[in-house]
């Protein structure tokens, strides 16, 4: 894909640094599974459990939005009501369970993406279990269908313990390796693991990405550290709202600290 065919997404807007986090939710899997043995690390949501979380925030009066659409939003005092969605690593269930949900509650999500691992599994989760990755047709495919796409860096390293040309190639490496499946250079990036310090933050700015997802990146958090809440197959509207109150008290006693 030449570089005159290249899109580039709306700039991203973000909130000055003292302004509170925007509420994000964090997904990986989507798909059946019966047996907790089965899902060790926690990573997978059943499609009926999706459906009961989107279904509890639309009748809260909440939708999911990509976080690029939410960080636009919040800076054009719009919002209100919206909540990030957010799918780690790119399996290959988001296009055939995760999707047609999103579409059937008017949700978007930010699907964040590994260039340098298409169509394999994820093999930096030792016990299992293997779950296969989009391939590049994909990719393409999710994009097309209105998600946003953002890098999750290029293998899932552990970005605080590689030397800095490692770091550089999966910053810059895979974001322009999205921009040639795309045409559209990924405005946001996604820490492997949630492990960060000051220095792949800072990184990750410079690489040119306007926002950066972590999980809790305590006082890092900011623009290019947002925090997340972690959603689980256990999550019914009870615990959510839980999570919810608990995100709400903690931008309030950060903002205190600051």
């Amino acid at each position: 894909m030449s570089a005159d065919t290249d899109t580039a997404p709306a700039a991203v807007v973000v909130p000055a640094r003292r302004a509170a986090s925007p509420w994000v939710l964090m997904y990986h899997s989507v798909a059946e599974f019966t047996d907790p043995a089965e899902d060790p690390y926690g990573i997978t949501v059943t499609p009926l459990a999706l459906e009961a979380q989107l279904r509890w925030l639309r009748s809260r009066g909440l939708r999911g939005v990509s976080v690029g659409e939410l960080l636009r939003a919040r800076a054009a005092g719009r919002g209100a009501g919206l909540v990030g969605l957010t799918f780690d690593d790119g399996y290959t269930d988001f296009l055939t369970h995760a999707l047609p949900l999103l579409s059937r509650y008017d949700c978007t999500s930010t699907l964040f993406v590994l260039p340098g691992r298409l169509g394999v599994d994820n093999v930096w989760d030792p016990l299992g279990p293997r779950k296969s990755l989009l391939t590049a047709e994909g990719i393409r495919e999710v994009a097309d269908a209105g998600q946003e796409i953002g890098s999750h860096g290029l293998l899932h390293q552990d970005l605080t313990a590689t030397a800095d040309d490692v770091l550089q190639q999966e910053l810059r490496g895979s974001r322009d390796l999205l921009r040639e499946l795309t045409g559209t250079l990924p405005e946001g990036f996604c820490y492997p693991y949630g492990h960060l310090d000051a220095r792949v933050v800072d990184a990750t700015r410079a690489a040119g990405y306007g926002y950066a997802c972590a999980i809790d990146p305590g006082r890092l958090a900011g623009p290019h550290a947002l925090p997340r809440t972690h959603v689980s197959q256990a999550d019914g509207g009870a615990r959510l709202r839980i999570k919810q109150l608990r995100h709400q008290v903690r931008e309030l006693r950060r903002g205190v600290q600051r």
